[in-house]
């Protein structure tokens, strides 16, 4: 209340002054600068594809209610390029043939501390008999290496959890039959 009778009792140069002073432009603040992006490792990276095949697993071959070493695969398989999403919440690989899901399998990912690797990659090596360089030459059968530190999906033990020290463990049979649909450069997407 003191400064409003203040201001009324100033002679008015000074209030044309004060209002003057009021009335300019403020001053343009600079933005704080945002922080650059990180980058986006592929031990980090996701695109929201194993979501898609969820829907589109359950669409075509009704409940994905499968038990730990259990498959399903379609009766035809077109000729497109091959590509292979995995989803290790709830360890399942899905596989495609162009835009057409034709398999869909339980998997065993890499335990707590060995977890397998989020990201965008491609196979860049096959082998029918393939052995593990890093632990005691434990076989790998149809290996499909796509982590240049020696990780892949090949056949193995599926106890119905993560439990390898990083690959992707499928059953036998499903990794013989994926086998064959995939080349060198098959894209490989690993959510979850």
């Amino acid at each position: 209340m003191n400064r409003l009778v203040a201001l009324r009792l100033a002679p008015p140069t000074l209030l044309a002054a004060l209002l003057a002073a009021c009335a300019t432009t403020p001053t343009k603040v600079a933005e704080a600068p945002r922080p650059a992006p990180v980058a986006q490792l592929p031990y980090e990276w996701t695109s929201g594809q194993a979501p898609k095949a969820t829907q589109q697993a359950k669409a075509q071959f009704g409940s994905l209610a499968l038990k730990p070493g259990q498959y399903l695969w379609a009766a035809s398989i077109p000729d497109a390029p091959a590509k292979v999403v995995i989803d290790r919440l709830q360890q399942l690989m899905f596989v495609y043939k162009g835009d057409t899901l034709v398999g869909v399998s339980t998997i065993s990912s890499g335990k707590k501390g060995k977890e397998t690797p989020l990201g965008y990659w491609k196979v860049f090596r096959k082998q029918v008999k393939g052995f593990s360089r890093k632990y005691d030459n434990a076989p790998m059968p149809y290996m499909q290496m796509y982590d240049e530190m020696g990780i892949a999906f090949h056949g193995g033990a599926l106890p119905g959890y993560p439990a390898s020290h990083g690959c992707v463990r499928l059953p036998i049979e499903f990794a013989k039959k994926l086998y064959p649909l995939t080349a060198m450069g098959t894209e490989v997407v690993i959510e979850g």
